[in-house]
């Protein structure tokens, strides 16, 4: 059976199981990273670019699910997590997916079915990690949830991230302003003008990298894109 070549960060802090992971992932010609606790997972998943992390839930230091939390918010792109636990109770398998895990399994567990399952989670990752939109300068890369500005990174928050995506798939009409506070706090939106702070970091970000006044307010009504040379509706 052909497994295309990925990249693994294996976490697993039993000794015997992580070396039989790592020798069937070398078998593969995967390669293969190994962290034996959280701290060093977490480490390794913010500094590298891997195609699937297998996660311990059961580490010495940090919980399992703290790590899935921390890998997913920090990782440099998008990573799938497949973990691993010797729980079978539908509540440890709940507060592992919402812990923000893709797909588990099951101590013990086939090695050739682990692999299978992550070259799923790799490939349904692929499809979506392409996924991007540009306007003018911008290029929003949605599922890594990047920003570039004249090809260059732009350090977004997340909550200004989801703004200028928002921004950007109505260019050239306008977001409603009511609109904005909906898609970012639901029913429940903040006592403060949140909204306006989080439009002014937005725009000085833009500012920085060279594109000033891309984001025009509309009175009485929302805000959106105008490019730099004066062309919109």
């Amino acid at each position: 059976m052909h497994h295309p070549a990925l990249s693994i960060l294996v976490v697993e802090d039993h000794p015997t199981i992580a070396r039989q992971i790592v020798e069937f992932l070398d078998g593969l010609a995967w390669q293969a990273d190994h962290a034996a606790t959280g701290a060093l997972a977490i480490d390794l998943a913010t500094s590298n670019v891997y195609d699937v992390v297998l996660l311990d839930l059961n580490l010495p230091d940090i919980d399992g699910l703290e790590v899935c939390r921390a890998i997913k918010a920090r990782a440099p792109r998008n990573v799938p997590v497949l973990m691993l636990t010797a729980r079978d109770a539908f509540e440890d398998k709940a507060r592992g997916f919402h812990g923000g895990a893709d797909d588990y399994l099951t101590k013990p567990f086939d090695l050739r079915e682990m692999a299978l399952r992550c070259e799923a989670l790799a490939r349904r990752n692929a499809l979506h990690r392409d996924q991007q939109t540009t306007v003018g300068p911008l290029t929003l890369h949605l599922r890594e949830r990047r920003a570039l500005c004249h090809g260059a990174p732009v350090a977004l928050t997340q909550t200004g991230f989801r703004v200028l995506s928002m921004l950007c798939e109505a260019y050239p009409h306008a977001v409603a302003r009511s609109a904005l506070i909906h898609a970012l706090w639901g029913d429940d939106p903040p006592d403060s003008d949140a909204l306006k702070s989080h439009l002014y970091a937005l725009r000085r970000q833009l500012d920085l990298a060279g594109a000033p006044d891309l984001i025009v307010t509309i009175p009485q009504l929302g805000y959106r894109l105008a490019l730099a040379n004066g062309s919109h509706v």
